[in-house]
């Protein structure tokens, strides 16, 4: 999926168990992310991403998402500048596109995330820097330069998947296909992700606000890294026609969403 371009809305054939809403609590969706006395239940703009992008019974990602690899690796970049870890170059005179600035290690002092400190490493031993886009790619492992294959994040879903079934959002069990037996994480505790999906909702609808600076960071993140992963419509899905219609509106205006909001980030 392009960025900018949003899709329109997709019929489900049957609805997925929901657990009932919480209510939510605080100033922002970030504040009641940042201020939870459950340290465990904190989840990182990985961790969001692939649980808007798993399916809450069968406990996997849609087989025909291609996009949320590229775009959990997109949250490792947001992520690392947002614990001021990296940083990117300069836009210049000629305002070099944000893709194509070269992204520098401010700090290389660990996050203690296994996966965050990993990229780290690899930033802080290349030089010269490489682009955003080159480091999306080298993390995915879609390079064609053999040499670069050993900045690949391998298992990053697995590994992300194991996080939450740590923290209790998601359980581990075993699915048959075909001849192949697969592990699978499907939900475990349903108020994590409905908490998570209000969140999104409330910030393209009771608290938006049509200049990106004055969004919550990590949630402007979230929403554009969701819709770069093709799981922002998992979010939008429960919402009736009147509300979907609104919030797709109010991003379908916003076109420069995607680079206004990366450009407050990093």
């Amino acid at each position: 999926m392009s960025e900018g371009q949003l899709v329109q809305r997709r019929k489900k054939t049957e609805e997925p168990v929901a657990e009932k809403p919480e209510e939510a609590s605080g100033d922002s969706a970030h504040s009641s992310d940042q201020e939870d006395n459950d340290k465990g239940t904190r989840l990182t703009l990985m961790e969001q991403i692939l649980l808007l992008g798993l399916k809450d019974r069968e406990g996997y990602t849609s087989f025909w998402n291609d996009c949320i690899s590229s775009g959990l690796r997109g949250c490792v970049l947001v992520e690392l500048v947002l614990r001021g870890r990296i940083q990117l170059e300069g836009g210049g005179m000629r305002r070099k596109n944000l893709l194509n600035r070269k992204v520098t290690v401010k700090s290389s002092e660990p996050t203690g995330d296994v996966i965050l400190d990993e990229a780290l490493r690899h930033m802080k031993e290349t030089n010269p820097p490489e682009t955003v886009t080159s480091w999306i790619e080298y993390l995915s492992g879609e390079t064609w330069n053999p040499l670069k294959l050993r900045y690949q994040l391998r298992n990053v879903r697995e590994r992300l998947a194991k996080n939450l079934v740590e923290k209790g959002v998601l359980t581990t069990d075993k699915q048959n296909f075909l001849l192949f037996e697969i592990t699978t994480h499907p939900l475990s505790d349903g108020n994590q992700k409905t908490k998570l999906i209000k969140e999104v909702q409330e910030s393209v609808l009771g608290k938006w606000t049509n200049d990106v600076h004055r969004m919550d960071k990590k949630m402007l993140s979230l929403i554009v890294l969701a819709h770069a992963s093709d799981v922002l419509e998992n979010a939008f899905a429960p919402l009736s026609d009147q509300d979907y219609e609104v919030a797709m509106k109010r991003l379908s205006a916003n076109k420069s969403l995607s680079h206004n909001a990366c450009t407050c980030n990093l």
